[in-house]
Parts: structure tokens; sequence; C-alpha cells
């Protein structure tokens, strides 16, 4: 039997039975890596000028192209909301524009179900964009400085890194799916 192969498939089903994917995993991962992707954004470094991408912005953005059903339009206002408070930008601008967001990419999905990963860098890009451009009006309306050129190295490097991140939320993505012992 070894011979054939048939061992091996066998092998593999048995460990297969009793396994399932939890469901608390699976509702709570996103949720989980896009507040632990805000927190890494807000680590403290010392810079004269904005450098680090918008890390809970990208991974909300991941998620959403990736499932987008997984998570509820609404999601942009609590999430927002811990982004704020962690960036240090005035409260409510990312809860504003992560809403805003989560709309666009929700008539975008809407109106072009299917895409290619060109395309959804494409739509992740202008995005990032115009969230990096408006978190800084927004703050300069708060009476903070803003300077298009100050900004210019996180506006490249979120669009650049913006790949590494949806990889990363797709290895989560087989994490929230993994099978674990069902009981019953």
């Amino acid at each position: 039997m070894k011979q054939f192969g048939i061992g091996r498939v066998a092998g593999k089903r048995s460990q297969q039975i009793s396994r399932a994917p939890s469901p608390l995993v699976a509702y709570l991962t996103p949720w989980a890596t896009i507040v632990l992707a805000s927190y890494l954004g807000g680590l403290p470094t010392i810079a004269t000028t904005p450098w680090m991408p918008p890390l809970g912005f990208l991974a909300l953005l991941a998620w959403r192209q990736l499932h987008p059903g997984l998570l509820p339009i609404w999601a942009g206002v609590p999430l927002g909301c811990i982004d704020d408070m962690v960036s240090g930008q005035p409260m409510g601008s990312a809860i504003l524009t992560w809403s805003i967001t989560m709309i666009a990419l929700e008539l975008i999905e809407f109106r072009w179900p299917w895409r290619n990963f060109l395309i959804e860098w494409a739509v992740a890009a202008g995005m990032i964009v115009a969230y990096i451009l408006a978190a800084a009006l927004i703050a300069h309306l708060a009476g903070g400085r803003f300077s298009l050129l100050l900004i210019t190295p996180q506006l490249l490097l979120a669009v650049v890194v913006y790949p590494v991140v949806a990889r990363c939320v797709a290895r989560a993505d087989t994490f929230r799916l993994t099978r674990f012992w069902a009981w019953g």
C-alpha cells in the first residue's frame, strides 16, 4: 500500500479528523492583526520627519482586499479609534479616513469584483496617498505643520511596503483558517 501512496493519503486524512477552524480565531485574527499593526506603527522612533508607514491602515487595506466580506463596513470606526489613540493624530482623523476608505473599497468591490494584484496595488497606492495626505491635512488644521516635501518619504515607503504587509496578512489568514481540535 505504501508504494502506491495510499498510506500517505490515509495518514493526512486521519490527521484532519475531528479538526475544524476555530470560529473565535477566524473572527478575531483580522481585528487583532490590524490593532497590532497600529501599535507597531506607533512605536517610538527618533526622527525629524515622518517616515514610518501607517501599518494599521496598510493591514486594514490588505485584509479588506484579501477577503472583501470579512470585515464589516463599520469596522473603520473602532479600528480607526484605536489607531487615533496610538498614533497621536487628532482624535477622529483615523475614524473618518478609515471609514471613508471602507466605503470606497466597498464601492470599488461592487463595481469591479475581479481584479489582479497590480490593480489591487494601484488601488491601495491611491488609498495610501489619499490617507496620508488627509491625515497630514487634518493634523495641519489641528495646529501641526504640513509640508509635502516632508511626507514624501513616508508616502513612497508606504506604497512600496504594501505588498510585504499584504503577504504578512495572507500568512495571518492561513493561521486564521488553521484546523484545531474540535470537541463534540
